[in-house]
């Protein structure tokens, strides 16, 4: 039998495919066989019919505290972008005492701190990817000031801000990672058919989406940088 999946005759795309998170949260729903399937363990008998129930009981439980954990991820990543800001504003008040920067950089900051999710329950993720986009496009900013000014590059504080933002940047793509993969098992763990697939329709919960990296990263990305 030949291989379904042939890659030596194709179909090849030869000029490749650009992938995209699709910001949709799809609610999960169940038919009327679930309701049949549960009459059926109650028409068995009482122990059957307790048994599911309490398997519901612990799914319940369980994508409950999946959820506390996603947030807690969540959370993570605003406190980090959050100090992250501020270094971005502090390292913008050095340079600006070597060198004039435009008035833009300062307001763009000052929309950053004020507009920054408090914790993860007050802010959702289109929220959290703004912020983070924003503080990208600080930090290009103050890039181009400071290689317009390589002397800049000589003071110690400057340099100190620089390293703080880049371990601040690697912390915020760490917690990242943890946030993907918490909502990645939510949703395989809310299909799964019959407990959580169950609790997860009745509660009305949806799949979660992801991180999606801005516009303006993704065209940076393709950048030639050597």
């Amino acid at each position: 039998m030949a291989n379904a999946l042939d890659e030596e005759t194709g179909p090849v795309r030869e000029e490749g495919k650009d992938i995209n998170v699709i910001a949709k949260q799809i609610p999960v729903k169940v038919g009327a066989g679930s309701l049949v399937f549960e009459i059926i363990l109650w028409v068995l008998g009482i122990i059957p019919g307790l048994i599911f129930m309490f398997m519901k009981i612990k799914a319940g439980t369980y994508l409950r505290q999946l959820e506390q954990q996603i947030q807690h991820d969540a959370s993570t990543i605003d406190n980090y972008l959050e100090q992250r800001v501020v270094i971005l504003s502090n390292l913008a008040k050095l340079v600006d005492k070597a060198v004039q920067l435009d008035k833009e950089t300062f307001t763009a900051i000052a929309e950053a701190r004020s507009g920054r999710p408090v914790n993860a329950m007050a802010s959702d993720d289109a929220a959290r990817n703004n912020l983070a986009t924003q503080a990208d496009n600080i930090n290009n900013r103050l890039n181009i000031a400071i290689e317009n000014y390589p002397e800049l590059q000589s003071h110690q504080e400057i340099q100190d801000a620089i390293q703080q933002n880049a371990y601040l940047q690697k912390e915020i793509t760490a917690a990242r990672e943890m946030y993907n993969d918490r909502v990645a098992q939510w949703n395989r763990d809310i299909q799964v058919w019959p407990t959580k697939m169950i609790v997860a329709a009745r509660a009305g919960y949806t799949t979660r989406i992801p991180f999606i990296a801005s516009k303006e990263i993704k065209e940076k990305a393709r950048d030639v940088f050597f």
